[in-house]
């Protein structure tokens, strides 16, 4: 279940909401993730939703809830913050488009974005959400994310749980044209400080610019900032 606070039961209601957090959840995928017995699971995610902290779509899974995200919302974001710094540096070193990916269950969403001054971009804009099933920072996220979320970002991916594998051994993913023709791009996880894989940093930019394999130009580079943004956090 991760970090322990040393309150039991405080430290199963924390993982009841990050795995709902990450993806919709079944009640048998929610004891998966957590580890938790299925009355347990169950107590908890009826509890958390009676107070408005998840609740449940069409079929039954739960998500977040209004209350977590009316919380999140005054909570300054200290990824972002951190990002302010980084993600110019790395643009600047490489003279291309620099993003920022954080996983919302089946899409990843852009939170944080550096463009170079002049020249073709590739052009994300803040705030665009974009699906999970292909790109570097897709594969970088899923590759780190939980069990019940790899299963259902792999069933319509391009990519392959061997690729994620690889993506793991060797600490960052690339992709060619997978998200859009003519896009490549090359991605590393960022890292709280306990660990977990919380974002995705990503260089893109036209393949007849950055060539077909972006991770033997930027992997260095990315693994580098991806490192600043943690020590920030």
């Amino acid at each position: 279940m991760g970090q322990s606070s040393g309150i039991g039961v405080l430290d199963k209601v924390v993982a009841v909401l990050k795995a709902a957090s990450a993806a919709p959840t079944a009640l048998t995928d929610l004891c998966d993730t957590t580890g938790l017995p299925r009355a347990t699971a169950h107590r908890l995610a009826v509890g958390l939703e009676t107070h408005g902290l998840l609740q449940r779509d069409g079929q039954g899974r739960w998500r977040p809830g209004p209350l977590l995200a009316a919380l999140a919302a005054h909570a300054p974001d200290p990824l972002v913050a951190a990002a302010a710094d980084v993600l110019p540096q790395l643009r600047d070193r490489t003279g291309e488009s620099v993003q920022l990916y954080r996983a919302d269950g089946m899409t990843r969403v852009c939170i944080a974005v550096a463009e170079p001054p002049a020249g073709l971009r590739d052009t994300v804009p803040l705030g665009a959400r974009i699906s999970m099933g292909a790109g570097s920072g897709a594969k970088v996220l899923t590759a780190w994310a939980d069990p019940a979320t790899q299963r259902a970002v792999l069933a319509g991916a391009v990519f392959t749980p061997q690729v994620l594998a690889q993506v793991r051994r060797r600490g960052w993913a690339q992709s060619l044209a997978e998200r859009e023709p003519g896009v490549a791009s090359v991605s590393a996880p960022v890292r709280d400080r306990a660990g977990n894989v919380v974002a995705a940093i990503s260089v893109s930019g036209p393949t007849d610019r950055i060539g077909r394999r972006p991770g033997d130009r930027w992997a260095g580079d990315l693994l580098q900032a991806a490192e600043a943004l943690t020590a920030r956090l």
